[in-house]
C-alpha cells in the first residue's frame, strides 16, 4: 500500500482507522504510524466528513472534498479528494488524493473565461447594433441582393458569437461555484409549453413542426426557472437543428414517481455511440456538417450543470439516423414547501 501514490485508510470496528498507508499520513498532516487506532474524527478532523462517511451504505459509495491544514514543508493548506466507499457494515475504504494544484488552474481557467467573456460583450454588443442597423436600412434602400446576402451574414455570425460568449460566461459561473437560485415554485408543463413557443419561429424557418404535450396536474419543482427555462431551450434548438426538413420535434412532460419528466424527441440525424458517451462534455460536438447553423459545444454541458444542481438527472437515448430523446428528471417538491402551504400559511398569518 505504501507503493500507491494515493491515500488510503481502513476504516473498521467502532468506526477506528485500522490501516492507512504512508502517503495517508503525509496527505493528512500525521506522523508515520498514527493513523491506525484513531477514530474517524480524529483522523481527519472534520464534522461533515464523518457524518458523509458514517452515511455510505453498505454496498455504496461517496465523495467530498477536505481542506487540511499546511503539511510539512508546504505553507498553504491542501484540498484533498475524499472517495469511500464501503463493502461491509465494518468494511470502509478511503481514497485520499492532493487535488490542491487541479482546483487552482481550474479557478484560473474560470477566471480567464470570465474575464475574457466580459471583456468581449462590448465590442460584440456594438456590432452587433450595427449589423441590425445595416439590415434595417438595406430592406429600404436601393442594395443589391448579393450585398443583402452578406449583411445577413454577417448579423448571423455575429448571433453566433454573442450566444459563444454567452455560454461561456454561464459556464464558468457555474463550474466557479455560482449558486442557482432555487427559490421559485416551477410549473414545468407551463415552462416548457412558454420555451417551446419562444423557438417556434426558428423552426418554422428550419421546416420543422414544434408540438408540445404536458400532462395535466403536474406536481411543482422547488427551482431556478430561468435556469431550468434556458435547459429547455437548449435541447429543443438541438433538436430543431439537427431535424430534417418537414420533421417534427415533440415536447413532453409527464409525472413520475416523485419526479417530473421532460423529454425533447427528435426524428433527426441521431447520435452515433461514440459521441453519446461525450455528449455532455463541454466544448464537445458531433459532426457539425449534418446541423444546421453553428454551435458552441457548451449548451448540454450547462444543461447538464443545471439539472445536477437541482437534484436530477439528464440522459439522451438515442440511435444514430434514427433521431434522440433527451429525458431530463426533476425531483418534486415537498408539499410543505409548495404554493399551496405558502397560501395555507398566508391565511393563517
Amino acid at each position: 500500500m505504501d507503493l500507491v501514490p494515493v491515500g488510503v485508510v481502513h476504516v473498521g470496528a467502532d468506526r477506528r482507522v485500522t490501516v492507512a498507508n504512508a502517503a495517508a499520513h503525509a496527505l493528512l498532516g500525521k506522523g508515520d504510524g498514527r493513523l491506525p487506532g484513531r477514530t474517524v474524527m480524529e483522523a481527519f478532523l472534520d464534522a461533515r466528513l464523518e457524518a458523509a462517511l458514517d452515511a455510505v451504505p453498505v454496498g455504496g459509495s461517496a465523495t467530498a472534498e477536505l481542506r487540511v491544514g499546511a503539511t510539512v514543508g508546504a505553507g498553504e493548506p491542501r484540498l484533498l479528494a475524499v472517495r469511500a466507499t464501503r463493502a461491509a457494515p465494518e468494511d470502509l475504504v478511503v481514497i485520499l488524493e492532493d487535488v490542491t494544484e487541479l482546483r487552482r488552474l481550474q479557478q484560473i481557467r474560470t477566471e480567464f473565461v470570465d474575464n475574457l467573456s466580459h471583456e468581449l460583450r462590448t465590442p460584440l454588443s456594438t456590432v452587433t447594433l450595427l449589423a441590425e442597423t445595416l439590415a434595417r436600412e438595406a430592406e429600404t434602400a436601393e442594395v443589391p441582393a448579393r450585398m443583402r446576402e452578406r449583411i445577413a451574414r454577417i448579423e448571423e455570425e455575429t448571433g453566433h458569437l454573442a450566444q459563444m460568449v454567452n455560454e461561456m460566461l454561464d459556464l464558468a459561473r457555474i463550474e466557479g461555484g455560482s449558486q442557482l437560485r432555487l427559490e421559485d415554485h416551477v410549473d414545468l408543463g407551463r415552462l416548457a409549453a412558454t420555451s417551446a413557443e419562444r423557438l417556434r419561429m426558428f423552426a418554422e424557418r428550419s421546416g420543422v413542426t414544434l408540438v408540445t404535450d404536458v400532462a395535466d396536474g403536474l406536481p411543482t419543482v422547488h427551482g431556478d426557472r430561468e435556469r431550468l427555462g434556458q435547459v429547455i431551450v437548449n435541447l429543443v434548438h438541438n433538436a430543431v437543428k439537427f431535424s430534417p426538413d418537414g420533421g417534427e420535434v415533440l415536447v413532453r412532460v409527464r409525472a413520475l414517481d416523485g419526479a417530473v419528466e421532460v423529454a425533447v424527441i427528435d426524428h433527426g440525424i441521431g447520435i452515433a455511440r461514440a459521441d453519446r458517451a461525450r455528449i455532455f462534455e463541454r466544448f464537445y460536438k458531433v459532426d457539425r456538417a449534418r446541423a444546421r447553423g453553428g454551435g458552441t459545444g457548451l449548451g448540454l454541458s450547462i444543461a447538464r450543470h443545471v439539472v445536477e444542481g437541482h437534484g436530477g438527472t439528464i440522459r439522451v437515448e438515442s440511435r444514430d439516423g434514427a433521431g434522440s430523446t433527451f429525458l431530463v428528471t426533476l425531483p418534486v417538491e415537498s408539499p410543505a414547501v409548495g404554493p399551496a402551504a405558502e397560501a395555507q400559511e398566508e391565511g393563517m398569518a
